[in-house]
């Protein structure tokens, strides 16, 4: 029965899916619309709203981008292949490396978001490498469905913009106004419960999905060989300061003078900038040369094509989404409103995190649905007494939650396995059903 429900996820997305980049599309017109029926503004009132949000998280995606690349970069070093390799060695069975791909693409995934997309797209095309027999669409959706975790992670947008007491108080309204430490929301035991719940859970109920053997793709591995690794020939004095030890070693003291003093000074808190800041470093500090570094980071960026062209189209969303009418009324505020008016404290951070995930179709950006709901959930789960942490973990979980069906940020990881949203998004489903479950018994437990 179970395998049967797979099979029928797989088969409607195939038909149904379009191109990630043709989804912004659609979702465009959808919000388009939506916006005249639901706030009574005309087409070109829309079409401004549009227009003017287009480029408005260009700040925020340059963070995105370096957040990938770093982590990619990272993820090449020589001594993370021979991790891989010697982890996809300990797998001897198809329901072994689906396992092991999705816990380590999961664990991956909640340290930082783009090293865990691109480690544990690694680590599932060295399992196809080395394992007979295994499903290669199912290796490469465990390794993408690790990404459920990643907004209650070190790098996840929410929990370290409340970390951060700039412009707090602004984005929530005013329901904010001191800084929220990470051991209340990303090491809260809320958030800890649903991350380990799902840890634990899900490799094996995406195990239990593995077709079989008459339905398995499986792909022939020496498609899958690495390239062999490039051997600089030094010639120039260019080439001896690339390859330098001694201009790299002072680059790598450099940044780690000033991380030590960052953690010294702030403790262990967390900002975007710091998490991009440390794993360039340690990239750097792994890679052992800057010439290294440099192709390596030159192979990450061909990974973010997809955000840099979709960004700006979500963006735009966005700004349909928040534009207001002449009477105040914004088609986010009319859906989180909605959910507001029949919420408890009780029932308020459940149906938070639901309209999150509703509105994360919208708006697949940590930063963008922050910038959506804070203004309006925030002060509402105020007025309800619901603590500011909690509300913002719910934001947070929903954003990620429906990542699972929303192809844009699967495109580094498809990227790398050569295949499509297609091939995966059916089984997807499934794990976007289980994390609901998790997400739904952690809010209403904790």
């Amino acid at each position: 029965m179970f395998k049967k429900f797979t099979n029928g996820c797989v088969s409607l997305v195939n038909k149904y899916l379009p191109d990630p980049f043709l989804f912004a599309v659609i979702l465009t017109m959808i919000v388009f619309v939506l916006g005249i029926i639901f706030t009574g503004q005309g087409p070109l009132a829309m079409a401004v709203h549009w227009g003017s949000g287009f480029w408005s998280l260009l700040s925020f995606s340059m963070q995105m981008v370096l957040i990938l690349v770093t982590g990619s970069a990272m993820a090449q070093a020589p001594v993370f292949k021979k991790i891989l390799r010697a982890i996809a060695s300990t797998a001897k069975t198809p329901g072994r490396a689906i396992v092991i791909t999705t816990f380590v693409a999961t664990f991956c995934c909640w340290i930082n978001w783009g090293f865990g997309l691109i480690v544990g797209a690694l680590l599932a095309k060295e399992m196809a490498r080395q394992v007979k027999g295994v499903d290669y669409r199912l290796l490469i959706a465990a390794a993408y469905s690790g990404f459920i975790v990643w907004h209650g992670g070190l790098s996840g947008s929410i929990p370290l913009k409340l970390a951060n007491i700039t412009g707090l108080e602004e984005a929530t309204a005013g329901a904010v106004t001191q800084a929220i430490p990470t051991s209340m929301t990303i090491f809260s035991p809320l958030n800890l419960f649903i991350f380990l719940v799902i840890l634990i859970v899900m490799p094996f109920v995406t195990r239990a999905m593995h077709p079989e053997p008459s339905k398995t793709v499986t792909i022939d591995p020496s498609l899958l060989k690495d390239e062999e690794v490039k051997k600089y020939e030094i010639k120039t004095p260019a080439d001896k300061m690339e390859n330098s030890k001694i201009i790299w070693l002072l680059v790598v003291v450099l940044g780690f003078s000033y991380i030590v003093y960052y953690f010294a000074t702030n403790g262990f808190k967390l900002g975007l900038d710091i998490v991009n800041f440390t794993f360039l470093f340690i990239g750097i500090l792994l890679h052992g040369n800057l010439r290294r570094y440099i192709d390596a980071v030159f192979e990450a960026v061909k990974g973010s094509a997809g955000i840099i062209l979709q960004f700006p189209f979500y963006a735009g969303i966005m700004g349909m989404m928040i534009g207001k009418s002449a009477a105040g009324a914004s088609l986010a505020g009319v859906i989180s409103s909605a959910f507001v008016s029949i919420s408890t404290a009780t029932t308020f951070p459940l149906f938070t995190f639901l309209s999150a995930g509703i509105v994360n179709f919208f708006v697949p950006s940590g930063g963008g649905q922050w910038a959506v709901q804070a203004p309006i959930m925030m002060p509402a789960g105020q007025a309800l007494g619901v603590p500011a942490a909690k509300t913002g973990l719910a934001i947070a979980w929903g954003d990620a939650w429906t990542n699972m069906i929303q192809p844009f940020w699967a495109l580094p990881a498809l990227g790398i396995a050569g295949l499509g949203a297609k091939d995966i998004m059916g089984y997807c489903i499934v794990n976007l059903i289980l994390g609901a479950i998790v997400m739904c018994a952690g809010f209403l437990i904790f």
